[in-house]
């Protein structure tokens, strides 16, 4: 195959699979050592095994990040500081995107930048919706799930000392009956208590209290 076939079977598509050139007679081997001389001329990106990109100049769309992490895990969307973040619920600048997935927890090194996927429960796999990213689309916690999903998944997530390092901002666009929705369905205290901490430091109370 042509380079430039690549590009015209691609097309638009900034992520593409190695399965994508497997239809018909084809010789799976002959594929893969024609994507692995690309990828070593620097013409497309090997994201992992069987997940690759076009390169610059060659590529019409740089991958969106949260496209990306969708890619690199099934059952996995983009959670914690990453889509904290992007609703710009927190002030930091977060240069790994981080999701959470049913799978197994890693942190991958690609092209396109730094992954990192946390474990959760098949039944915590909710709170999440398709999203919008200008040019493309990605699956993206809600902005309480994402809160949420963080306050489960750090030690000690709901005390307040947590909770004020966060420095929450902007949190106008917390839905906080969703926020308490989303909470019960972890059935844990945790959930609860973290809740009413973050309930209390939206509405704008400065006196220091203790933990709920």
């Amino acid at each position: 195959m042509e380079f430039d076939s690549l590009l015209k079977l691609v097309r638009d598509d900034p992520i593409f699979e190695s399965s994508l050139f497997l239809a018909g007679n084809v010789d799976p081997k002959l594929i893969r050592i024609q994507l692995s001389r690309w990828v070593k001329a620097g013409k497309i990106y090997q994201i992992r095994r069987g997940l690759y990109s076009i390169a610059p100049p060659y590529q019409k769309r740089q991958p969106h990040p949260f496209l990306v992490a969708n890619h690199l895990q099934k059952a996995s969307y983009v959670s914690l500081q990453s889509a904290l973040a992007y609703y710009r619920l927190i002030p930091e600048v977060v240069n790994i995107t981080t999701s959470v997935s049913t799978g197994r927890p890693e942190r991958l090194e690609t092209p396109l930048g730094i992954y990192e996927f946390r474990h959760i429960k098949t039944e915590f796999l909710f709170g999440y919706r398709m999203t919008d990213l200008g040019d493309q689309n990605g699956l993206v916690a809600t902005p309480e799930k994402a809160l949420l999903d963080l306050i489960y998944l750090q030690p000690g997530g709901d005390s307040i000392a947590y909770l004020k390092e966060l420095r929450l901002q902007n949190t106008d666009g917390l839905d906080k009956d969703l926020l308490k929705q989303q909470s019960e369905r972890f059935r844990t205290p945790k959930l609860q208590n973290a809740v009413k901490g973050i309930l209390r430091i939206m509405s704008g109370e400065s006196e220091e209290f203790e933990d709920l």
